[in-house]
């Protein structure tokens, strides 16, 4: 078994002449002339592989034939490690090098009921970035679709255009890092779903939901900067798959209003945890983010509450039988107005580039965040008490510097 450490970003095709001849890229040793991959995807016909997060696929790469098998692993900001599994196929499955258990009875025990599900081609251009001999990252150009069979003969696809980082040598982070350095000029946006994902999507014919807050998965037993880097991923992946599941729409009326209020979502999550953490973190960086992530949301406010607005206090009224009912069309057919040039702007303020640039920097933030000896020191429940114990005096302040209690 391997592990396969890499970080995966989608861009737009007319993006690709771009991203080829970015200095970091082109000056990149090239591995060979670009090749074809051909791989079939399979599954039980209930999906029991899916269900388990285990994907099964065989590769053709000219005359060679692989047999792959990788099992899901929790990502953010298209940072992943996976294990894989990868062989010679010889014309039968062989799963008896798979030494994880629980992925190894699953295979044999579905062996028999494996079928093709979907397949993926794409053209693959492979090159070494090598900035110091301790670092060895692989740059993988892709480029092709996904596609399936329906069982009423029709056929589906959808675009593969993506680049990825796989790391031979070094740290996660030097993977952030170099994907930081390319979005600051190329409109690069991490992705979190494999292609295995995306021809699951495309063969249940779903399409991406609006993602909320993921529940906590704190350890009491973490020290203070890995509980806050903890959190922060969470709201990271809330982030990006709401703005990757907007993006995926050109057309401004079909962004549903909740990718929006999700997104916002995770934006406020972050400015929270940061002032919560704020103690324990470099001044510099709070600083920093509150701002960047506060004007964020703000790029979207506009929208939200105009959709807030129709939704929750306009749809439930019915101008028949008002007063003025003219007033209350006008007033309903004005806010239609602004809400579709709001939607508009948000469309424009959500664009790749922006949203990949601060997702891919403020993740390389995370990463770099150190843990010195005091952080070490105070754990989690000490920092919580004190904390709490912070607010209680503020609450305190403000009520005694309050002229009265009562309600207004």
């Amino acid at each position: 078994m391997s592990q396969e450490i890499e970080l995966k970003l989608a861009l737009p095709r007319r993006a690709l002449p771009a991203l080829r001849r970015h200095p970091l890229v082109a000056g990149a040793h090239k591995l060979g002339n670009a090749f074809t991959l051909d791989n079939t995807y399979f599954d039980t016909p209930t999906l029991q592989l899916k269900a388990r997060k285990v994907a099964l696929r065989k590769r053709r790469q000219g005359r060679v034939l692989l047999q792959t098998v990788k099992c899901a692993a929790i990502s953010s900001g298209g940072l992943s490690q996976r294990p894989e599994w990868e062989q010679p196929f010889t014309g039968e499955f062989d799963f008896s090098a798979i030494d994880q258990p629980e992925a190894a009875r699953l295979l044999a025990r579905h062996r028999d009921a494996l079928v093709p599900v979907f397949t993926t081609r794409f053209r693959r251009e492979t090159r070494r970035y090598s900035p110091r001999p301790e670092v060895s990252i692989l740059l993988m150009i892709d480029a092709g679709e996904v596609t399936l069979r329906t069982p009423d003969g029709s056929e589906r696809s959808a675009p593969i255009c993506e680049l990825e980082l796989e790391l031979e040598a070094g740290k996660p982070i030097d993977l952030v890092e170099l994907a930081a350095s390319l979005a600051q000029d190329l409109p690069l946006m991490p992705a979190d779903v494999s292609k295995a994902e995306r021809g699951y999507r495309l063969f249940l014919d779903n399409s991406p939901a609006a993602v909320r807050a993921e529940p906590s998965t704190l350890d009491a037993g973490q020290n203070v900067i890995d509980a806050f880097r903890t959190l922060a991923f969470s709201c990271v992946r809330q982030w990006q798959a709401n703005a990757a599941g907007a993006l995926a729409h050109e057309d401004p009326d079909a962004i549903t209003a909740e990718f929006i209020h999700q997104l916002r979502v995770s934006q406020r999550r972050l400015r929270a945890l940061i002032k919560l953490f704020a103690p324990a973190l470099p001044a510099t960086f709070v600083e920093h983010w509150n701002t960047q992530l506060r004007e964020n949301a703000n790029r979207f406010g506009d929208a939200r509450d105009l959709d807030v607005f129709d939704e929750e206090l306009l749809k439930p009224v019915t101008p028949e039988g008002m007063g003025d009912a003219a007033a209350m069309g006008a007033l309903i057919d004005s806010t239609q107005r602004a809400r579709t040039e709001a939607r508009i702007r948000a469309c424009h303020n959500l664009d790749m580039a922006s949203q990949g640039r601060l997702l891919l920097a403020f993740t390389a933030e995370l990463h770099r965040l150190t843990v010195d000896a005091l952080t070490q020191a105070v754990d989690l429940r000490t920092f919580a008490r004190l904390r709490l114990n912070d607010l209680r005096k503020r609450a305190r302040r403000l009520a005694s510097a309050a002229e009265s209690l009562e309600p207004v």
